[in-house]
Formats: structure tokens, C-alpha cells, sequence
């Protein structure tokens, strides 16, 4: 798909919808595929998309640590031309102070864009819906939107294309899982999910999942069984065990996941050619054999750093004017 620019008339700025980024579900399959296309261009050719968002002012509210998250949307927005602000809401949530409603009003008079990393996915929707300004999901309790879409870009790369590429994840049917199962759909990817009982992806998002994937070509398959899970995968994934929010539940989820770890062992299922993903913090010897993670398989560092220019993309189409645009939908898959 082609990223369609626009020339705006002299001295007329087109005026064009408001539009979030909350859920992959916000995306329509050629969305994806026009910010994958601006990714790749803007990592290629970092210098010509200078100054795109000159002017324009970017709030970062972070209820939760970060590493990766924080300093790509950072450093992309000044590499863009624009500015960003970090505010620490990780002693005081958004909304306790005040109505989320009024912090969303405030910031649509001073901010073009506002960038939420939270516990609660309610927290990132209700902004969405109040603000007038585009909002962006850097992660909440159900989604993680940014790093999937990061996660494609790093498969397309590799691969050379998406659809005839096998994804497996194993596991916790987290917020990770949750976002990669639903971009896997929208992009016709084949993705099997092994988790063990009780942790498996919510069965909402496993049958939207399903549901795009009868219009795109892609197969959606879920497992307790990690080998059958991995077996002849091009792509075998892992996040953490236990989440920010439940390390009291580490040591119970040590014992039950173990059996899921990504080692050697349970990537000698995958194909020979098979890559291994894990969107980081990693734990060496919990969900993750250093011998795989350190390997020449591992791709966690290039996921890493697709993250800067994935969510550069994502700015520029949200925040960038009559510059860039989505393509005119045709379709809503």
C-alpha cells in the first residue's frame, strides 16, 4: 500500500478526522501495511522526514516504568522536529487527582498529541474518547499495540513478507499476546498460541482474531501444548511470565510455566530457519534459555529498535496534518 501525501493548497491546512491509536482493532489491515511502508522509509532515510512535525508538542503520562517505550517515542518525536513531555504518574494514576474528563480537556487546549503507558485499558479508551487530540496506547492491561506493530515491521524485514509467515507464541495470554494475535489476523499471518489452562488469550480476542482471519487468508490456533504450538514455526515468541503488577504471583506462575520455556529443546520444533522474538525485559533462565536469546536466532534487538521507527509512523499519521494520511479505507478488516 502507498502512504498518500498531500499538497495542501496555499496558506489551507486540510482538516482531517481525529483518529486514535487505543487497540490494533483501531487499524484496518491496509493502515498496517501504509505505516509498515513509513517505517521502512523512515528507517532508511532518516533525514528526509526532518522537521515533519515541527511545531507540534507531544505529553507522554507513564503510570508504569520504562525503558524502551518512553525514550523511542522521545527521541522519535525529536527526530521528527517536534517536542515531548514526560510526566511520572507512576505514584499517582491518572484520574486520581482529578476527573479524567478535565485532563483531557486541559491537554486538547496546550498538546497535539497525548501518549499513555497504564494499567488500565479504561484509562487509555475514556482519554480517547474525551480528548480532541490524538491518543496512542504505549501499553495497558489488555494491549500493546506499538510493539506488535513493531513485531511486523521486524517479520516483514526478515521474511520479506507476512502472509505466508508462521507466528507461535507461548506463553501468557497476556497484553503482548493480545495485540500480536489480532495484527497476525489483520496482515493474513498464521499465529498458534501455546499457553497453559487458566492463562490462555481472552476467547473475545481469540474470536475477533479468528474473525479477521476468514477475510485476510490468516489461521488463528490455540494450544496447551507448547511443542504443538511451535512446531514448524518461522517465528517463536515469549514475553514474561508475571507482568508489572503481579510479581506476587511470580513464584506460583514459575511452576506453571515452566513447561513453556523457549530453550533449545522446544525450539528444535520450530524450522530450521525459525527467529526468535521476545518484546523485553527479558528473564535469562525464566521464560527465555540464555542460550536462545543470545543466540544468532534472536531478533529482540532489531524488534527493539523497530519500536523507534514503528511509533515515529504512527505520530506522523496521527499527528502529521495534511502531510500524511492513511489511504481511503476499503474495507473495514
Amino acid at each position: 500500500m502507498t502512504t498518500t501525501m498531500i499538497a495542501p493548497s496555499a496558506g489551507i491546512t486540510p482538516q482531517l478526522a481525529k483518529r486514535d491509536l487505543v487497540s490494533i482493532q483501531d487499524l484496518s489491515s491496509q493502515e498496517i501495511y501504509s505505516l509498515l511502508e513509513l517505517a521502512g522509509a523512515m528507517k532508511k532515510n532518516p533525514a528526509e522526514f526532518r522537521g515533519v512535525l515541527a511545531g507540534k508538542q507531544l505529553v507522554l503520562f507513564f503510570e508504569k516504568p520504562s525503558l524502551r517505550t518512553r525514550l523511542t517515542f522521545e527521541a522519535g518525536m525529536n527526530s521528527l522536529g517536534g517536542v515531548s513531555f514526560f510526566v511520572d504518574q507512576t505514584s499517582s494514576r491518572l484520574g486520581a487527582r482529578e476527573p479524567l474528563e478535565d485532563v483531557a480537556h486541559n491537554l486538547e487546549r496546550w498538546i497535539d498529541g497525548v501518549v499513555l503507558r497504564t494499567f488500565s485499558h479504561q484509562t487509555v479508551a475514556q482519554m480517547a474518547s474525551c480528548a480532541s487530540i490524538p491518543v496512542i496506547n504505549a501499553l495497558s492491561d489488555h494491549e500493546h499495540p506499538c510493539q506488535a506493530l513493531a513485531d511486523l515491521l521486524t517479520i516483514q524485514e526478515k521474511f520479506g513478507e507476512l502472509r505466508n509467515v508462521k507466528i507461535a507464541y507461548v506463553g501468557d495470554g497476556n497484553n503482548v499476546a493480545n495485540s500480536l494475535v489480532l495484527a497476525a489476523a489483520k496482515v493474513g499471518a498464521t499465529i498458534s498460541i501455546g499457553t497453559p489452562k487458566g492463562y490462555e488469550v481472552e476467547p473475545a480476542v481469540v474470536s475477533a482474531a479468528r474473525a479477521i482471519a476468514s477475510k485476510t487468508g490468516g489461521k488463528v490456533k490455540t494450544t496447551m501444548d507448547p511443542n504443538i504450538a511451535v512446531a514448524g514455526a518461522d517465528v517463536v515468541y515469549t514475553d514474561v511470565w508475571a507482568s508489572m503488577g503481579q510479581e506476587s504471583e511470580a513464584a506460583e506462575r514459575q511452576k506453571i510455566f515452566a513447561p513453556f520455556q523457549v530453550n533449545d529443546e522446544l525450539m528444535s520444533h520450530a524450522a530450521e530457519h525459525a527467529l526468535f522474538m521476545h518484546c523485553l525485559p527479558a528473564h535469562r533462565g525464566g521464560e527465555v534459555a540464555a542460550s536462545v536469546i543470545d543466540s544468532p536466532k534472536s531478533v529482540v534487538f532489531d524488534e527493539a529498535e523497530n519500536r523507534l521507527h514503528i511509533q515515529k509512523a504512527i505520530l506522523v499519521m496521527l499527528m502529521g496534518g495534511g502531510a500524511y494520511r492513511f489511504p481511503r479505507r476499503s474495507g473495514v478488516v
